[in-house]
């Protein structure tokens, strides 16, 4: 199981440069650069290539909405090369309040559009003329919907890797279902080793069915919160999570469309993710947040003594991930990542 983590870059590019350095000295095989609406990760995924040599490199995630299909697998392409070969593409239908907020962009067809952009940048990275008529995407673009004067185009430089893996985003059924039948990986959120099968097994199997052997196995992509020990900063760093997960679970979305809520329900706590929306949406954030089991928090993180950290991510591997992503939040952080990565190897 690969040890990895998310980074945001803070603005400040001595400092990141530095983090990063920690990051790959202690260990930690691979880091998540995310988007949202604050710094594009495609131009600091080339700066981390910059400053490393070992550490792997992936978008965590770009929305399939805001670039093209083609400039996905273009910037995909330049960051592997870059990187010598350490790139994982990450992609995500993000939601309508970013994509169509920010991004001033339809959300549609969101499966649809998702399975184009894979197609595309496979069709691109071979280097062949890429013609596609899919479900939200069409190359060339369509007479009727254009000029009429495209035509079909490859990529004309050398591809480092024409086999960059991909990973999609994804915790909806028909989602999971395409992702484990497409992709070379899968990103969940709020990942619960104990309690996942029960809601995406049945997907993750439909999806398999379809798989090309061609694609090997799906690689599991889980994320928790790390902080090892019993002092003042391990439960601080556990009410830290326990914010987190409150905040997703009552306010990411609208009281009728929630996707984290539903995705809470569906791990078994019904009444708990009810109880934690209301609260919220009615302005009582920290009611909200102390709604949040402790069941939650014992089973997707990593907090407490060396002991029960080294049980938790023996369920984390024996439950087929091959990526963890940690979030260091304890006092000492790096050396804890010195020591989840020793147990490990």
């Amino acid at each position: 199981m690969k040890l990895c983590t998310a980074l945001s870059f803070d603005g400040d590019p001595e400092r990141f440069a530095s983090r990063i350095v920690d990051l790959e000295a202690a260990g930690i095989d691979m880091v998540f650069i995310p988007e949202i609406y604050g710094f594009d990760q495609v131009s600091v995924l080339g700066f981390i290539a910059a400053k490393t040599s070992r550490i792997e490199l992936m978008t965590g995630i770009v929305n399939v909405y805001s670039r093209s299909p083609a400039l996905i697998a273009q910037s995909a392409a330049t960051i592997d090369a870059l990187s010598g070969g350490r790139f994982t593409l990450g992609i995500g239908t993000s939601g309508a309040q970013v994509i169509e907020g920010w991004h001033g962009v339809p959300f549609r067809k969101p499966l649809g559009r998702t399975r184009d952009v894979v197609d595309i940048c496979r069709k691109v990275w071979s280097g062949e003329r890429v013609t596609h008529d899919g479900r939200a995407v069409s190359l060339p673009l369509p007479a009727e919907e254009g000029t009429g004067l495209g035509k079909p185009l490859k990529f004309m430089n050398r591809m480092h890797r024409q086999d960059i893996p991909i990973v999609i985003a994804s915790i909806g059924p028909k989602n999971v279902e395409m992702t484990a039948e497409i992709a070379d990986g899968w990103q969940p959120i709020h990942f619960v080793p104990d309690r996942f099968d029960r809601v995406w097994g049945d997907a993750l199997a439909a999806g398999k069915a379809k798989r090309s052997a061609d694609l090997g196995s799906l690689s599991i992509y889980a994320d928790a919160h790390l902080a090892i020990g019993d002092g003042p900063d391990v439960a601080e760093a556990r009410e830290a999570a326990r914010g987190h997960i409150g905040f997703y679970v009552g306010g990411m979305g609208a009281k009728s469309k929630n996707y984290y809520n539903d995705l809470f329900k569906r791990y078994g706590w019904v009444e708990e993710a009810e109880k934690i929306q209301d609260l919220f949406l009615s302005g009582q954030r920290a009611e909200a947040t102390a709604a949040v089991p402790d069941a939650y928090l014992d089973e997707a993180h990593l907090f407490g003594d060396e002991a029960h950290v080294q049980s938790r991510l023996e369920v984390f591997k024996n439950v087929g991930v091959t990526h963890l992503s940690v979030q260091p939040s304890g006092a000492n952080g790096l050396d804890d990542i010195e020591k989840v990565k020793a147990w490990l190897d």
